[in-house]
């Protein structure tokens, strides 16, 4: 991957991890597109700053984002990056019967929506050079948390969703997934302060390193997120599950 002269588009733009590589990534030269629900978040983020474009996108409305991406095409036809990075994480509970639109609206966000933006821009990707799909999963898709499980499943088929695009698009788009680990933002209440979490700046200073390597890692895992990645190939996997769960849960209850 290029590290800059790109024109880049994020998903999810408006805040935490979106925000951040925004901004890091406009630093080194690239123009960037931002694109979420919150206007006013997405103006935030882009005021002061030559170069940052947002555009709305209800990414959990298919015709919304056939129509988006039209329109990003005809408005920035050098688009050569993707980073489909926005997300919702809802806690539920699986030991009763429960409303399911909770589990239903993860679902359609964190995963058809990745699924129908890299649909909507592939035949365009594939016709520009130095093209890259950058898809944003999770230390929880391959150690879960229970208290999020739909969130955790969703992340979990991102990652092998991924695998099958560099598969399938290897020698024409560059393919790569983004692993974090359970950072400081606002995805969830409370989660921008819950200790133990990295802090975001700190996630961010590494990924930029990541991305920076030549040639580019196919997964950018900062050290933290080692831990849940290499959990089954270490033969650790049970202990981790248990680990994780305990350690969130404590930090939670901490903050009440």
């Amino acid at each position: 991957m290029n590290i800059s002269g790109n024109m880049i588009l994020i998903t999810g733009g408006g805040s935490g991890i979106g925000e951040a590589l925004a901004h890091r990534l406009h630093d080194l030269g690239n123009t960037v597109i931002i694109a979420g629900r919150r206007v006013e978040a997405l103006e935030h983020v882009a005021s002061s700053r030559q170069g940052i474009h947002a555009l709305p996108l209800d990414i959990s409305d298919a015709a919304d984002i056939a129509a988006f991406a039209q329109r990003v095409v005809a408005e920035h036809p050098a688009l050569n990056v993707v980073i489909n990075n926005a997300g919702i994480m809802r806690f539920e509970t699986l030991d009763q019967t429960r409303d399911l639109s909770d589990a239903e609206a993860t679902i359609t966000t964190n995963l058809l929506g990745p699924i129908r933006i890299a649909d909507a821009l592939i035949e365009h990707l594939l016709a520009r050079p130095d093209a890259v799909l950058i898809n944003v999963s999770s230390g929880l898709a391959f150690v879960p948390l229970a208290a999020t499980p739909t969130y955790s499943a969703t992340k979990a088929a991102i990652h092998s969703y991924t695998v099958s695009l560099r598969e399938v698009l290897k020698g024409r788009v560059e393919v790569i997934e983004l692993v974090p680990p359970a950072v400081q933002t606002d995805l969830t209440p409370g989660q921008a302060n819950r200790e133990g979490y990295l802090p975001l700046a700190d996630f961010i200073d590494e990924v930029m390193a990541l991305f920076q390597q030549q040639p580019t890692p196919p997964e950018i895992l900062v050290q933290r997120v080692a831990f849940q990645r290499n959990a089954e190939a270490e033969h650790r996997f049970d202990e981790a599950v248990t680990t994780l769960n305990d350690a969130v849960r404590k930090a939670r209850e901490k903050q009440r």
